[in-house]
């Protein structure tokens, strides 16, 4: 089958609705939440978005907590350096 959409993409579907910059913003988040991402146990790129905040492994079966749209969202890398960091300065410490 021929593609269909040259510009709109994903969100060809809403036509002329909703205006184009909602349009834009919506597309970004569609492509993102149906995309597959790298599984962080088995390292093969099968973690799909089951719903809302809740990743699955078809590979390994595991199930992980993320982001509505995306598997790790930018807050949730925050937390992890810092406590990556916030750890090492203990471990020196001691």
């Amino acid at each position: 089958m021929g593609k269909r959409t040259k510009k709109v993409g994903i969100t060809g579907k809403y036509g002329t609705r909703y205006g184009s910059t909602l349009r834009k913003l919506m597309r970004k988040i569609e492509v993102s939440q149906h995309s597959k991402y790298r599984c962080a146990f088995c390292g093969k790129d099968t973690v799909k978005r089951s719903c809302v905040g809740i990743w699955s492994c078809g590979s390994c079966r595991k199930v992980i907590a993320g982001g509505a749209y995306t598997l790790s969202t930018a807050s949730a890398v925050t937390v992890r350096s810092t406590i990556g960091r916030l750890r090492k300065i203990q471990s020196e410490q001691a």
